[in-house]
């Protein structure tokens, strides 16, 4: 089966767009942290960011290059799964798409206190949210991811979160792709 993702391109191209163009564009891709466009554009796009992939690998490139505690501060920007961000209205509009598209905004009720005790339990040993790709996920198999990470130590844990977070933008990237 061929890769529908191999001939998606952005119109306009990232690499012609005006700075605060294309931060206004792609600087929700990261959960509140458009810095994060705005150091892939000043690194310089070429004719590979006109693709989804293209673009991941720069905005992932400009990630990698913060420091500990702004790469803490981007996970930390992230909310809760089916916690309380989502009951109150309060996520992005990506994160609710994202959430909803897992089926989290349907949890039964012993579902979501199961979402709520993993999301204590995790924040108290890791000092940040439970970060997942949930696109292609149901609620039965992130829960199931929930349960295997918690058991990681904080160093495995916080690298899973950023590839986590790389592999959202990526696939949000893709959904702003024609």
């Amino acid at each position: 089966m061929a890769d529908k993702t191999v001939n998606l391109r952005f119109e306009p191209p990232p690499r012609k767009m005006k700075r605060q163009a294309f931060i206004e564009t792609f600087g929700g891709v990261y959960e509140h942290t458009p810095e994060i466009a705005a150091a892939a554009w000043d690194a310089g796009l070429d004719e590979r960011a006109d693709t989804p992939a293209g673009l991941a690998d720069a905005m992932a490139a400009a990630a990698a290059s913060l420091t500990h505690d702004q790469k803490l501060a981007l996970i930390r920007n992230h909310p809760d799964l089916a916690g309380k961000a989502a009951i109150a209205g309060d996520l992005t509009a990506e994160s609710k798409s994202e959430q909803a598209g897992a089926g989290l905004d349907r949890c039964t009720p012993d579902e979501f206190r199961r979402f709520q005790e993993l999301n204590a339990a995790y924040k108290e040993k890791f000092g940040f949210p439970f970060i997942i790709a949930v696109a292609g996920l149901d609620r039965t198999a992130i829960l199931a991811a929930f349960a295997r990470r918690i058991e990681n130590d904080a160093e495995a844990e916080f690298s899973e979160a950023l590839r986590q977070i790389d592999k959202i933008a990526r696939i949000r990237l893709e959904a702003l792709a024609v």
